[in-house]
């Protein structure tokens, strides 16, 4: 099934871009979690649209991206979230949760988009994140989740 990604999909592609992938892949994650939308010719002028977007918020540049890098290393992250007595969260922690903490933090401004998470973030600590700058630049941003 021919599709068109809205959003970046690791190991798939960046926004703007046609795949062609297995249809249960793109009906039952893709299109539904709003990672893509179906093909069609009138679609075309969407994929214009989306690669516009993407050219305005996409760092152009790998030194740009470095540079980037030094200033999240360097910024130490603390999100006060309500937690259990236990430890354990109400909730979990969002990228949206992260990127706002970043800037709050005196880091520079993140797009939630780009911050990873390998599992979701549920208890109390320090939590290392990544966030994806370029498609060669990873960051590592370590979190402190603290009882709020």
């Amino acid at each position: 099934m021919k599709i068109i990604l809205t959003h970046e999909v690791s190991g798939l592609g960046t926004a703007g871009d046609v795949v062609d992938v297995k249809d249960g892949y793109a009906r039952n994650y893709l299109v539904p979690r709003g990672f893509a939308i179906r093909w069609t010719k009138g679609g075309e002028k969407d994929v214009e649209q989306i690669r516009r977007g993407r050219k305005i918020r996409e760092i152009a540049t790998i030194e740009q991206a470095n540079e980037i890098k030094g200033q999240l290393e360097g910024v130490s992250v603390k999100l006060a979230v309500r937690a259990g007595d236990a430890g354990r969260l109400f909730g979990s922690v969002t990228p949206a949760d992260i990127a706002s903490a970043i800037k709050a933090a005196g880091g520079p401004d993140v797009d939630k988009r780009r911050v990873e998470l390998g599992s979701p973030i549920k208890t109390l600590g320090s939590h290392q994140v990544s966030v994806r700058l370029h498609t060669e630049v990873v960051a590592k941003v370590g979190v402190e989740v603290v009882a709020a």
